[in-house]
């Protein structure tokens, strides 16, 4: 069972996105402006981001008091303000492909909101930020560090990078520089011909001690992929070596344990940080794939559900080329719950074996 969970609410183009978090710790400090500056990432590189330009101030309604929390729930809102909805009563009937407008439709039997893509938009990712800010200060707590960086964009992939280059770059997209300028080309290339492009993005934690998950339902791995894949426009993840291990073998894949400064450690992290679907006190490596943001420029096939006849689309609007440099803070955001949700739930077994010892 979860302790540390959130919910979303809002819609894309509503008066508000929001989320209520529960199972915070109370008197962790808050600063506004670090939970701002964690907003403004999820913007991404202005020049292949949407020309919708949200502030995105969060307003903390609960859970917090004179700059620590609470431990009641946190209720935080973020006012949609630049919204232009008229376009999306031309389309409501034409499914935008690549988008879950159909699905949408019939789950909801034609009530939700369509515009902008609803409650269903990227746009509710802000809520993942913001449930991420809270989580990342309770592994703060703990010396725990959790890095997202872009690992592809299109054919171009950045080299095989350390632990520690990944968390001393100063580059808050790639640590890797020449690899960075060619995707930012693959970016404008996609961007002029009114395209969009996906990428990959890696992300990386540290100083995660061994044992927290467990087998089956406690599995940590498969709590950390399924948060990923709530993210929109999530189309596959890998730890480790993910897919390689398809073509290795036993002798090739193992992780050999050694004994390193009187610590157990493993002479490779192939597994990414995991056996047993339990953390093994290596760095935890994730690779999180991002398809292209299904809003492009160019004529697409698509059909008339009202008049049930075939037709092609050719959407307007304000789009980003490419969403993978503002997924970076939510993909942190979605590993940083996930961990420190772990974190508590270990801190409940450690707190009754010290209780039981006398210690």
């Amino acid at each position: 069972m979860r302790l540390l969970n959130y919910n979303l609410f809002g819609e894309s183009h509503g008066k508000a996105i929001g989320v209520v978090i529960r199972g915070v710790p109370p008197g962790i400090e808050v600063r506004e402006g670090e939970l701002t500056a964690e907003l403004e990432r999820r913007k991404g590189i202005r020049r292949f981001a949407t020309k919708r330009k949200e502030e995105d101030r969060p307003v903390i309604l609960s859970g917090v008091f004179r700059g620590h929390t609470t431990g009641t729930p946190i209720a935080v809102v973020v006012e949609n303000r630049d919204v232009e909805s008229s376009y999306y009563e031309e389309i409501k009937d034409t499914p935008r492909p690549g988008h879950g407008d159909y699905p949408a439709r019939i789950k909801y039997f034609g009530y939700n909101d369509y515009r902008g893509g609803g409650h269903l938009s990227g746009r509710l990712t802000v809520g993942i930020v913001v449930a991420g800010y809270f989580a990342k200060k309770i592994l703060e707590r703990f010396g725990i560090e959790v890095r997202a960086y872009i690992k592809r964009i299109g054919p171009v992939e950045a080299r095989e990078l350390s632990v520690e280059e990944v968390f001393s770059s100063e580059n808050p997209y790639c640590p890797d520089e020449e690899a960075f300028g060619e995707m930012r080309e693959v970016m404008e290339d996609a961007r002029k011909s009114g395209d969009s492009v996906g990428g990959i993005v890696e992300a990386v934690a540290r100083n995660v001690p061994a044992g927290l998950g467990g087998p089956y339902e406690e599995d940590i791995e498969a709590d950390l992929a399924s948060a990923f894949f709530r993210i929109p426009a999530v189309k596959g993840v890998e730890f480790g070596l993910g897919l390689r291990f398809g073509e290795l073998r036993g002798s090739e894949a193992n992780d050999p344990f050694i004994i390193r400064n009187g610590k157990v450690v493993t002479e490779t992290n192939n597994h990414g940080g995991f056996l047993g679907g339990m953390t093994t006190g290596m760095p935890i490596v994730a690779r999180v794939v991002i398809k292209p943001t299904p809003s492009i420029y160019l004529p697409q096939r698509t059909v008339n559900i009202g008049e049930m006849r075939e037709e092609w689309i050719r959407l307007r609007g304000r789009f980003d080329s490419c969403i993978v440099p503002k997924a970076l803070p939510v993909v942190e955001g979605a590993m940083a719950i996930v961990l420190a949700d772990h974190l508590l739930r270990r801190m409940a077994w450690v707190g009754f074996e010290n209780a039981r010892s006398g210690s």
